[in-house]
């Protein structure tokens, strides 16, 4: 059976959204699988991480996936699961991954992350989703 013949535009067009969807698939669900570990956190942004620890920590952890309110009237968003499939931290333990920046409840996420092993209470601060971890 023969297939139909498309256009060399729409063929090129069909093979770059292809290639788009896969980059971006992996580029945004796969951490580094070559991702630092560092022992302290001493670069921009370590503070902040602390400080939204420790907002996370008095709001008990939450270990589901979802918005929640955040003292100054904004939000954070609790990712739920971070599974440490690349090892970079302990292996064996429990992770839940939380953003470090609050903004209105809905909106674009950025890059920063803070996991936390529930196993062990040990904290990290990733910068950039989950390329480097800094101990806090």
């Amino acid at each position: 059976m023969r297939r139909p013949h498309l256009p060399w535009a729409k063929r090129s067009a069909v093979l770059i959204a292809a290639i788009a969807s896969v980059l971006s698939v992996s580029a945004v669900n796969s951490p580094a699988a070559n991702a630092a570990v560092y022992s302290s956190c001493s670069i921009d942004g370590c503070s902040d991480a602390a400080s939204a620890n420790s907002t996370w920590s008095d709001l008990g952890y939450p270990t589901t996936r979802g918005w929640v309110d955040w003292p100054n009237g904004q939000c954070s968003y609790a990712g739920g699961e971070y599974y440490n499939n690349d090892g970079q931290l302990p292996s064996g333990d429990t992770f839940y991954e939380y953003d470090v920046y609050p903004r209105t409840c809905g909106a674009h996420r950025d890059a920063y992350r803070i996991v936390v092993d529930s196993d062990t209470g040990a904290v990290w601060y990733s910068p950039d989703h989950y390329s480097d971890f800094y101990q806090l």
